[in-house]
């Protein structure tokens, strides 16, 4: 078994350009001053991802500043999102924010919530 420390001042999270283009517009479009990134405990796997453009953070949320896009995202969820990147991606007629997991140890079959396993030995 390999264990490894989580230390919350040098958690990573990624966007792809793609993605940076998409949150600038949204944001703009939105008139907020951020993405707030949170995770709610349901969906099939147990945690899905929820984004939503707030015009500040919420008191123990981290700021992430990623390439000039604002991202707040709650401190109690940076183990489970540390490594976490994401994407813009057209599928068919539809366009959507990707979210590729490296803690993530499964998918539900619709891609809308993962599971983490192990957490306690990050």
């Amino acid at each position: 078994m390999t264990v490894q420390t989580f230390v919350p001042g040098q958690v990573e999270i990624k966007m792809t350009e793609a993605a940076r283009k998409q949150a600038r517009r949204e944001l703009e479009r939105a008139a907020a001053g951020g993405i707030r990134l949170d995770l709610d405990e349901s969906g099939c796997s147990g945690y899905m991802y929820e984004l939503e453009f707030v015009d500040q953070p919420v008191a123990g949320d981290k700021h992430f500043d990623v390439d000039g896009v604002p991202l707040y995202v709650p401190e109690k969820w940076l183990v489970m999102l540390n490594g976490l990147e994401i994407d813009y991606v057209k599928e068919g007629v539809n366009s959507l924010f990707k979210f590729r997991n490296p803690n993530a140890t499964g998918e539900c079959g619709c891609g809308e919530s993962f599971t983490v396993e192990d957490m306690d030995e990050v």
